[in-house]
């Protein structure tokens, strides 16, 4: 496993999605409090960005169908997704938000 420094809390925007890039993993952010998720950003169901998605209350909505995911747990919550998504261990420490990614063999 790689701990990988991402960026300021402060540069995420509250209750949306933000696309970064880790190597060979797109992965969709999302700033809700002080909590900060980390879900593979392609709706399971038809390949959309789960970053350009709405965020409700836990849950962010895929734009192209209105499938809904976890963001703790990446499960689809609602149809037409049936498969969750990844999800990426986050931490802020000292203002600074670290995913940790693990490494492919």
């Amino acid at each position: 496993m790689a701990q990988v420094e991402i960026a300021p809390l402060a540069d995420f925007p509250e209750g949306a999605g933000l696309r970064v890039d880790v190597g060979e993993h797109r992965i969709a952010m999302f700033k809700i409090g002080e909590a900060v998720y980390a879900l593979g950003d392609r709706c399971s169901h038809a390949e959309a960005s789960l970053a350009e998605g709405e965020v409700f209350d836990d849950e962010v909505e895929c734009p192209r169908h209105g499938a809904a995911f976890d963001l703790a747990t990446g499960e689809a919550l609602t149809l037409p997704a049936t498969s969750p998504v990844a999800t990426y261990a986050a931490q802020v420490e000292n203002g600074t938000v670290y995913l940790t990614i693990e490494e492919e063999s």
